[in-house]
Parts: structure tokens; C-alpha cells; sequence
């Protein structure tokens, strides 16, 4: 699985285009929608820099991150405020909390990191173990279409400036439909005080996951299906939708 150890200090700088204050308040809009009453303590899994634990913990929630990276986790950490989370370096596979939480949120196609046989349904049913009764999940995944059209073989670059200095950032992708893996070949180069560049290189894994794949280890682990939404505005997905954004009750007797 990805951990982002070698791009962790400048992630943020790299996706600065992510509104994260926008995709707060879709999460506060599914826990009214989906919720009697929103939840006090809430999960941000596979964390990473903490962007949306921080997010909703400015907004009031007591607020757990977890993810398997300490670099990232390391950048988290620096960017807390007074409302300070509880980060744990665990893996979303099988992670532990101290008790369950009234909600679980998963961003960034942090799903479609799970790429071995059994990932999948062991952080749903690990979810699952750690959420109240009718405790909701919320969580987002890269499309099929996505994989195909804009992944592909495609190759990108990033361009930024971090104290006034130069961080270029590309990756190749590798997309084989056959197994539904994605690789993403990544090649970070960085300014230092001299004007040299020091370059760094790190691979991502990738899986493609149907929608039916999904739903089905959603039921397996003990969830209910709510919705599958293409935006915040909860408008239903189509032929070209990019991003799921899924939601699932916890069902516990």
C-alpha cells in the first residue's frame, strides 16, 4: 500500500487546488442527510496530512486520524491548531481505536489503495467493527471511467514554488484493465538554497473498483447502502462521473 513517504512535504502544496472547506461541508451535509443527530467523535482514515481531520475538527468534532505514514502523519501533526486530533500511524486494513465512533470518513480515493486480494473487505469490516450502530461511512473512490480515460497511459506534471523555490512533480500511469491495477510512476524534483535539484522517485498502486465490487463488500462487512453520489450536490452519477462519493449505515444487532 501507498504511503506518499517521499512527496509527504510537499502533498499539500502539490494538490493545493483540493477545497477541502468545500468537501467539509458535504460531509456535514451527509450527516444531516443521513443522520438523526451529527456525530461528536468522527474518524478521518488514511488521513494522510491531516487536511480534512483538521477541517472538521475546526468545525467542532472530536476528531481520530489514522494512517499508516509517519512522514504524512509527521505533516499533520505540524499543521494542528488548538482543536488537536488524535493521530494514530496504524493501517486501514487493521487499525484499533479505544472505543467506536459515531462516523468514518475516507478521502482522496483512499479505497482504491486497497490493491491485494482480502484489502477491501478487511478496512470495511475493520470500519465496521469500530462504528456505532447506525454509524455512518463515508468515503470516495476514483471511477472506472476515471481509470480508463483519464489515467490510462497518461502522464502529468505539477509545477509550485515552496519558499520560493521550484518543485516539480511527474508521473507516468500504467493502467491495465484486465486486472484493474494502476500504477503511477512519480518523479519529484526539488530547488535547494544552491539552485541544484535534488530528485526523488516513488511508485503508487492503484485498484479499479466496480460499483457492484464495492456494494458487495459493503453488505458482506455489515453495511447498508445509502447513496452513491457524483458532487457535493448529491447529483446522481453518470457514464463519465470521475469520483463516487458513497455513503453506508453500519447495521449492528
Amino acid at each position: 500500500m501507498a504511503q506518499y513517504d517521499a512527496i509527504a512535504h510537499v502533498y499539500d502544496r502539490l494538490n493545493a487546488e483540493l477545497d477541502y472547506h468545500a468537501w467539509a461541508d458535504f460531509v456535514e451535509a451527509c450527516f444531516d442527510r443521513h443522520l438523526s443527530v451529527r456525530p461528536s467523535l468522527v474518524l478521518d482514515l488514511a488521513c494522510g496530512t491531516g487536511s480534512m481531520t483538521h477541517a472538521l475538527a475546526a468545525r467542532g468534532y472530536d476528531m481520530i486520524g489514522v494512517d499508516r505514514s509517519p512522514e504524512m502523519l509527521t505533516e499533520a501533526y505540524a499543521r494542528a491548531g488548538e482543536a488537536m486530533p488524535l493521530f494514530l500511524c496504524q493501517d486501514m486494513r487493521s487499525f484499533e481505536l479505544y472505543g467506536t465512533v459515531g462516523a468514518a470518513v475516507c478521502c482522496l480515493d483512499s479505497i482504491n489503495y486497497l490493491t491485494g486480494d482480502g484489502d477491501l473487505a478487511a478496512c470495511f469490516a475493520t470500519v465496521h467493527n469500530y462504528l456505532d450502530p447506525d454509524g455512518l461511512f463515508l468515503f470516495d473512490v476514483n471511477t472506472p471511467y476515471k481509470f480508463a480515460h483519464v489515467y490510462g497511459d497518461n502522464a502529468y506534471i505539477l509545477e509550485d514554488e515552496i519558499d520560493g523555490r521550484a518543485v516539480w512533480c511527474g508521473w507516468q500511469n500504467s493502467y491495465d484493465a484486465a486486472t484493474g491495477l494502476c500504477d503511477f510512476y512519480l518523479t519529484l524534483f526539488e530547488e535547494d538554497a544552491s539552485g541544484r535539484y535534488r530528485r526523488t522517485e516513488e511508485t503508487q498502486h492503484e485498484r479499479c473498483f466496480t460499483h457492484d465490487t464495492l456494494l458487495s463488500a459493503l453488505t458482506t462487512a455489515g453495511f447498508a447502502h445509502l447513496g452513491t453520489y457524483a458532487d457535493y450536490a448529491f447529483t446522481a452519477p453518470g457514464e463519465r462521473t470521475e469520483r463516487w462519493y458513497i455513503a453506508a449505515r453500519a447495521i449492528k444487532h
